[in-house]
């Protein structure tokens, strides 16, 4: 209930790697940087240098989805948001449900930049009693047993899991259940879902551990010159 099935790619047009569709929100934020400054178009050069990759990795990723820009002149900006909103699917909203009212949860739901990039938190839920009826931002934090009734009404299509690893596998479940498809899971735990459900996870402490690598490799370097 409440989650859109995507076409699979072969119904609509060519696949595109996954590599690609990684790069694609990068580009989207780069782009709404250029657009807030008044800049009409944009180079794959000068678009290569913001996103940090090369500008024949750029141009290859754009062509993907028949943006080729204009030999002399290079992308439009307005365009070029338009096609990566479609190729990403953010030319429509997509509600979003966060499991999980402590400060985690309570950060992204007043996080304002899911909303520029085609997202809305429409719900909070908890299963602690004292954090029910709280008032979290525009949104009262609600009994994690109305979820279900939460997702066929609003719609929700992506559930956020925030809540400490104990308690993940029983959110996802919980989202799983309602018919949400895709997940993103803060908690730093590996969950059991059907092959029919996309997670994603973001384990802030593992990267901070490859800051970690990165930031000893450099000491050594710098020891050893």
């Amino acid at each position: 209930a409440g989650y859109r099935r995507r076409m699979a790619p072969s119904a609509r047009r060519p696949a595109i790697p996954d590599a690609t569709v990684a790069r694609l929100p990068v580009y989207h934020r780069c782009l709404l940087d250029l657009q807030a400054e008044g800049r009409p178009t944009v180079s794959s050069e000068q678009l290569a240098d913001l996103a940090g990759v090369n500008a024949a990795k750029v141009r290859k990723d754009l062509s993907h989805f028949g943006s080729y820009g204009t030999r002399g002149v290079g992308y439009d900006v307005e365009q070029l948001l338009v096609e990566i909103r479609r190729e990403l699917g953010l030319d429509h909203d997509w509600p979003c449900v966060i499991v999980g009212a402590g400060n985690l949860g309570s950060a992204l739901a007043k996080f304002a930049g899911f909303t520029d990039r085609g997202f809305t938190v429409v719900g909070v839920v908890d299963v602690d009693d004292a954090k029910v009826g709280q008032q979290i931002g525009r949104l009262t934090v609600r009994h994690q047993d109305e979820l279900d009734r939460m997702v066929e009404t609003e719609g929700v299509a992506i559930g956020i899991i925030a809540v400490p690893p104990a308690a993940a596998q029983d959110a996802a479940d919980r989202l799983v259940a309602t018919g949400v498809r895709s997940i993103l899971n803060f908690a730093p735990t590996v969950l059991d879902v059907p092959a029919a459900v996309q997670v994603r996870d973001v384990d802030l402490a593992v990267e901070l551990q490859i800051l970690a690598f990165h930031e000893e490799r450099r000491s050594e370097g710098q020891a050893i010159g």
